[in-house]
């Protein structure tokens, strides 16, 4: 009995996978993708002169709690 779908290759999975790659980038490099705002880019807060750059802030919090036993 003849199979009817070729066995699955690392050849071809590659190459599936490269396609999907190249319309990805080909759908975002679009001239109708949205864009990132300016407003959605968060500005670094300005290191202090004497040091200590450590602030807790919100996303240091919710590491901690998910270090909690």
């Amino acid at each position: 009995m003849q199979d009817s779908q070729p066995k699955p290759s690392r050849r071809g999975f590659f190459f599936g996978a490269a396609a999907t790659g190249a319309a990805a980038a080909a759908i975002v490099a679009l001239p109708g993708a949205p864009a990132l705002q300016q407003a959605e880019l968060a500005e670094p807060k300005p290191a202090p002169e004497k040091g200590g750059g450590y602030s807790l802030s919100e996303h240091v919090k919710r590491y901690y709690k998910t270090t909690r036993l």
